[in-house]
């Protein structure tokens, strides 16, 4: 017994318990990848793309790199990639990656921190290095987006191209071929010669390259706008591209419009690149000489109901003068693997999405009825983003970084890129102090004229910061404290929503129990129910809740993503019957009854809820034209 107590004291011994768990150290590494620097790049890069494979969406490549010498060189594909705003460089879709010299193979290593860097030991002599690769595109939707189908592709030169490290890309020369299916016709801002079906592109950097994408296609038809603006349009079906001269003035008066509000261009020429399909990926993205533009069927050929698709190239236009001219200094970058910094995302896209709903007003192109309600439908989802109460408009720039678009579950209160419609919501702000401090002699076109109408011709690139921002502003209205509002507009939390300037601007967001055409429209284009403003549920098809409003009668009920609605007050689910129960539940105090399905168990989910059917509209403060009324108005 004694020797077993003398045992147990030995093993708890102090000496025992001071034994210590392994604990390594981190192995250190050394970053090989040149830093770039603005200097020219010895020779021309030569770019041989083959885009005929449609039926298996293969981009085939072939590219030649000019090298002095032998030695280290670092190849990158492009990571952060402009009008993306984040780290999202299609890298998992290069394959075939071959590198040779004078017809000897080269092997390649990829950088073990930075993945899109691949390193390279040049022969002695070599005057350069032969890559082969191809692009792997989507061909089904969990895939990505799909580019290219056996009528029309999208090609994008940063997905199907390497580029040296070490040198500011505009300082990269690029020729570059593609070659397209027999019978096809590529658009692209960048301009070409063809030969049959072989494009060869006019020389350029590579900046300029990246910067402009071709829309290639079967069915094609260019409609001149004015002497330096074209919209391109590619469709599954030539019915398709049936526009009627109305509908192109529309498109024409938008540029006109533009150039008037603005009083410069920053483009040599011009290219809406538009895709008019249900079968390749939609699109919405800016370029300095082009947008890349993609809507779905009966753009055109069904006019009264594709008014909430025709918000998107008066966006994506502005964008040569906000964002791709005109560029917060943290975004602009020297090459796509300097991080990009997002900070100024809210003058970026938030004053473009304040001009792109107000240049769709004064061009025509919709109707300034269905814009008023289209703004009224924008400001009450600021109304359901509860999570304005934690997190502050200027962290919502962070977002294309921290969650590059992916779905979220409760995007009310986790909040996203909210920079653009709040964003927006500052901007009217804005207008109606300037509106007010100036007793009408100025307006928002005054800041836009003389913060992006400059150095008319040049599509460079022209940054900025906060501080250039408020001093614009204070050329304007020299007295107003300008930094200390937009100031609060960014860090605020828990406040109202920012509807100050709709109130200044004379309207006012209400809510009916009968929902506007716009909103039908946007309902029919998105094959969906919005119950955001009621319940607090938003339906997709066959009854699957794609979303919940955060701390909403639904949210209290239990709802969430991926459930189902499967009946309403013991009757299986129909939209009409789901806004009779909200209607009638506005005269009782009985609950409405949902049955939901949340994968294998169905439950009986009572919503409390009893103030009706609910759905914006903007309303009129008092009479006579208002500040908003002249906002909309043509010029």
């Amino acid at each position: 017994m004694i020797r077993t107590l003398m045992l147990t004291a030995l093993l708890l011994a102090p000496s025992a318990l001071a034994a210590e768990n392994s604990k390594p150290q981190p192995v250190p590494f050394v970053d090989t990848i040149p830093v770039a620097r603005d200097t020219p790049y010895p020779g021309t890069i030569s770019l041989d793309i083959d885009a005929t494979d449609t039926r298996r969406g293969i981009f085939s490549v072939k590219e030649r790199v000019p090298v002095s010498g032998g030695g280290h060189l670092v190849l990158l594909f492009p990571k952060w990639l402009p009008g993306n705003h984040s780290p999202t460089g299609q890298i998992e879709k290069l394959a075939g990656l071959k590198i040779t010299a004078g017809g000897k193979p080269i092997a390649w290593k990829r950088d073990q921190v930075d993945v899109y860097a691949f390193h390279v030991e040049v022969p002695k002599g070599a005057r350069a290095i032969d890559i082969a690769l191809q692009f792997l595109s989507p061909t089904a939707g969990n895939q990505g987006r799909i580019v290219m189908t056996p009528e029309m592709l999208r090609l994008q030169w940063n997905s199907m191209s390497l580029y040296p490290a070490g040198y500011f890309t505009r300082q990269i020369p690029v020729e570059a071929i593609v070659r397209y299916p027999e019978g096809w016709t590529a658009a692209s801002g960048l301009p070409s010669t063809a030969q049959g079906s072989v494009y060869r592109y006019q020389r350029t950097d590579y900046e300029t390259l990246v910067d402009s994408p071709v829309l290639a296609g079967r069915y094609y038809k260019a409609f001149p706008l004015t002497p330096r603006v074209t919209l391109d349009v590619v469709a599954d079906s030539p019915d398709q591209l049936a526009a009627t001269p109305e509908q192109i003035d529309a498109h024409r008066n938008l540029v006109e419009q533009s150039v008037k509000l603005f009083g410069a261009q920053h483009y040599d020429n011009y290219h809406f690149l538009l895709s008019i399909s249900d079968r390749i990926g939609g699109i919405g993205l800016e370029h300095h000489r082009s947008s890349e533009d993609g809507v779905g069927l009966g753009y055109f050929t069904d006019w009264a109901n594709s008014t909430p698709a025709r918000d998107l190239l008066p966006h994506e236009f502005t964008h040569s003068w906000d964002g791709k001219f005109r560029r917060g200094a943290d975004l602009w970058t020297p090459d796509y693997r300097t991080p990009m910094r997002d900070s100024l995302l809210w003058v970026y896209e938030g004053q473009t999405s304040f001009w792109g709903y107000v240049l769709q007003a004064r061009s025509g192109l919709v109707s300034k009825q269905d814009t008023l309600d289209s703004i009224a439908l924008l400001m009450a989802g600021l109304e359901n983003t509860k999570g304005r109460d934690w997190r502050p408009l200027g962290d919502t720039t962070n977002d294309p970084t921290i969650a590059q678009r992916r779905p979220k579950g409760w995007t009310s209160w986790q909040r996203s890129e909210d920079y653009y419609i709040e964003g927006m919501a500052v901007w009217l702000e804005v207008d109606g102090i300037i509106r007010r401090q100036t007793g009408g002699a100025k307006s928002i076109d005054d800041f836009a004229r003389g913060f992006f109408g400059i150095n008319d011709g040049d599509w460079g690139e022209v940054t900025y910061d906060f501080d250039d921002v408020v001093a614009e502003l204070h050329k304007l209205v020299p007295v107003y404290d300008w930094r200390q509002m937009l100031t609060q507009r960014l860090t605020e939390t828990g406040a109202p929503p920012p509807l100050a300037g709709l109130i200044a601007l004379g309207y006012r967001l209400t809510y009916t129990d009968t929902p506007t055409g716009y909103f039908r429209a946007v309902e029919k284009e998105r094959k969906r129910t919005d119950l955001a403003s009621s319940i607090g549920v938003v339906i997709g098809k066959d009854g699957d809740i794609a979303g919940v409003i955060w701390d909403s009668a639904a949210f209290k009920a239990g709802l969430t993503v991926g459930g189902t609605i499967t009946a309403v007050d013991g009757l299986a689910y129909t939209p009409d019957r789901l806004k009779a129960a909200i209607a009638a539940a506005k005269a009782t105090k009985e609950p409405i009854a949902l049955l939901v399905r949340q994968g294998d168990r169905i439950e009986e989910r009572p919503v409390d809820y009893h103030d009706g059917l609910r759905y914006p509209r903007l309303a009129k403060i008092g009479t006579g034209d208002a500040g908003l009324d002249h906002l909309l108005a043509a010029k």
